[in-house]
This record gives C-alpha cells, structure tokens and sequence, in this order.
C-alpha cells in the first residue's frame, strides 16, 4: 500500500493484492493483462502479445491495444472516487497505434489529466520491451452514482 504520508489521487485503498484478486473471469483475464504498479498519480500493468492478442499479420491487434488502456484507466479512475460517489465507466476512447509489436509483453500506463465530479480524462500509454511508444490513448470516463 502507498505510505498515507504520501499525496495520491487515490480516494480509497489501493494495492496491488487487491488488484490482482479481482474477478478473473472478464475481459481482462482472458487477454493476460495484469496490474503490475501502483504510483502515487499512476496505475500501471502489462499484457502479452501472443495468440490472444495479435491480428491475422502477426502484430498486436489495436483493438487489445484498447483492452489494455480502458482497463488501466477505468481500474484507476474507480479508486479516485470516494465508494459512496458511485462508480467510472467508459464514456469515450481515442486510441492511436503508433508502432506495431510482434512478440513479448507490452506495459501501459494511465495517468489522470482530470478527474472530476462527473467525468474523468485520462492518459494512457503503452510501450513495447524496449521502452518504444506503441500506443497512446485517451479515455473520457463517466462518474455514475449507485
């Protein structure tokens, strides 16, 4: 867990346990993504590029590319609201495939520019092994009450 003394986005507790644990049976799992970080302003994971991801030419399918970045940015936006404020879900994505990965694993990271009573912006980027940027998105979330 991220020391309390520590300024976070997050509004309720965070670990990397609790990440993991999560129901293994969503869109998620079946793809391989795992939560591998949890910063101060950033949640991190990875997602391997094999069978389940790749397109018929052998590269990252950009749809999984997306899979990746809505996931990490919903995850976090869901711990920067209060439990009682309700939930985030997708409102809008704009992703932009910038190099192709063929094998290994890739690592996104979402970061926030706003998060918001309503609606929530973030950033996600994902990078192949060697640290090049394969992806950039934007995920708009909508802050829905219980």
């Amino acid at each position: 867990m991220l020391d309390t003394e520590q300024k976070t986005i997050w509004k309720r507790p965070i670990t990397l346990e609790m990440l993991q644990s999560y129901e293994d049976k969503s869109m998620p799992a079946h793809v391989g993504i795992e939560i591998t970080e949890v910063g101060p302003d950033f949640l991190r994971g990875t997602m391997p590029v094999d069978h389940r991801t790749k397109q018929p030419f052998g590269i990252l399918h950009g749809g999984a590319s997306v899979v990746l970045a809505e996931t990490l940015g919903s995850v976090a936006g869901n711990f920067c609201i209060p439990e009682d404020a309700g939930y985030c879900v997708g409102l809008s994505i704009n992703s932009n495939h910038l190099r192709p990965a063929s094998e290994g694993i890739v690592t996104g990271t979402a970061s926030p520019f706003h998060i918001g009573r309503t609606t929530q912006v973030w950033h996600i980027e994902i990078h192949n092994e060697a640290g090049k940027l394969v992806n950039v998105s934007r995920l708009t979330l909508a802050v829905v009450k219980r």
